[in-house]
């Protein structure tokens, strides 16, 4: 990583005798945070009175709806009044980058002095600029394939990590109404179906755009997935399913796999009380979680290596912002205050930097123990064993979303937000078209998408 700036990031060393020798950098930084709810508000507070104490410089954390981000931001370049510092998710890293709100020199030298090769490589290509990064990766998660791992034991099936072992496992596994293979998301104006198919595309090296726009989805590869979708789908319950049914059915042990957000993993412990297990009498039991793996990294014929669809948030420091400190306090952020940046919300923050030089797993490791839960908490440590956090983790390095290499996110997400792909399958799973039909169907209307 080339880096062009010249300022010096202030080192765990500089800054460890800083705190020891009581000295301190005069000024005010402020930071906009999407991370607006008041528990998760209070242990950013805490983390910048903590940074204060070390270094003399005030925060002030600025929460912002994230609906509202978008036109704040471009309201206050207009202004020349940008925050330095703004937790942001990912759509914004690269066209932020473009119009000039962000200093990419000040996130790519975060970046080198904290260590490139302590990040997970995934996030950092998802914000790749020439010479760096546009933002400094925070933190991620990864949509899973949750399934049923005693029942795949029991039946000598290999992990679902691919289209051909997932469809091995339907044929040993559905067995209605006691056990369905899967749980398809169906409902066409859900998000939940656009996430799960962007996520089935993207494991079979599909996507509508390219470096020039909108790109013709590859007949072959389309097909591929089209026919996938279809099993799976044939393997689900009947009517209009989404994230809702795909939960419940699992929980009641009636389904062998689904798709889903991390979000779900205290949720199978029963540690939340809004959505108990009830695979036994117990809603506080932890049997399915004990009985769950998970896979992030899926693949399909057409592309063996596969792919994780990941959600990442990053640290932009603006073109507005006093770099140096902005600088710092992001670096600290990602260091020595880093388990407290993840703890916010340790289900759905995985460590996008796993370690330092010195101790590659540190940060990896004290995430693992961090307590998740709602009504009860534990460690994602104690719930579930090594090679399944290890499997959390790890879908980070190769997460990737449509449009982001390309520079086509924005197209990407207007194609996604037209719901024409969950539209069109719908039609394919159903019987009214068949694949040929369907993928002249979906380049036609997605090449009108604007």
């Amino acid at each position: 990583m080339k880096l062009q700036r010249k300022t010096k990031l202030l080192s765990s060393a500089a800054l460890a005798l800083v705190m020891v020798s009581g000295a301190v950098n005069a000024g005010t930084i402020r930071f906009w945070t999407t991370e607006e709810q008041p528990e998760r508000l209070a242990k950013q507070q805490e983390m910048a009175a903590e940074f204060q104490a070390a270094t003399g410089t005030e925060v002030q954390v600025i929460p912002v709806t994230e609906s509202d981000l978008g036109t704040r931001a471009t309201a206050a370049f207009a202004a020349g009044d940008l925050p330095d510092v703004i937790y942001h998710p990912l759509q914004y890293a690269l066209p932020w980058a473009e119009a000039g709100i962000l200093d990419t020199e000040a996130a790519s030298e975060v970046v080198e002095g904290l260590g490139q090769g302590t990040f997970a490589p995934g996030p950092l290509a998802m914000a790749a600029v020439e010479g760096g990064v546009a933002s400094v990766p925070v933190d991620g998660w990864t949509q899973m394939i949750v399934y049923r791992a005693d029942k795949f034991e029991e039946a000598g099936l290999e992990a679902p990590t691919s289209f051909a072992n997932v469809v091995a496992a339907l044929e040993k596994l559905h067995n209605p109404p006691e056990m369905y293979g899967f749980v398809a998301a169906t409902k066409v104006d859900e998000n939940f179906m656009s996430q799960v198919l962007e996520h089935v595309f993207l494991a079979n090296g599909v996507s509508p755009v390219s470096y020039d726009g909108a790109a013709a989805l590859d007949p072959a590869a389309t097909t591929e997935v089209l026919e996938f979708y279809k099993a799976i789908a044939e393997a689900s319950p009947p009517g209009e399913l989404y994230w809702k049914q795909s939960r419940e059915l699992f929980f009641a042990g009636q389904a062998a796999m689904i798709i889903w957000s991390p979000f779900i993993l205290d949720e199978l412990a029963g540690l939340r009380d809004s959505a108990p297990p009830t695979i036994n009498d117990d809603p506080t039991s932890s049997e399915l979680a004990s009985k769950t793996g998970i896979v992030t990294n899926f693949s399909g014929p057409s592309n063996p290596d596969g792919a994780a669809w990941g959600d990442v948030r990053y640290f932009g420091i603006t073109n507005d912002a006093d770099t140096d400190l902005a600088m710092d306090f992001v670096k600290f952020s990602m260091d020595e205050g880093y388990t407290q940046t993840l703890s916010i919300a340790p289900e759905g923050k995985f460590p996008v930097r796993r370690g330092t030089a010195d101790e590659p797993s540190k940060f990896s490791e004290a995430w693992s123990m961090l307590p998740v839960g709602v009504d009860r908490k534990a460690p994602l440590g104690d719930l579930y064993d090594q090679a399944m956090i290890n499997e959390i983790v790890g879908g980070l390095d190769v997460a990737k979303r449509w449009g982001v290499a390309e520079g086509q996110l924005g197209l990407a997400s207007k194609m996604i937000n037209s719901q024409v792909i969950n539209r069109v399958v719908r039609q394919y799973i159903d019987g009214e078209i068949d694949a040929a039909a369907a993928v002249a169907a979906m380049n036609e209307q997605l090449s009108a998408v604007e």
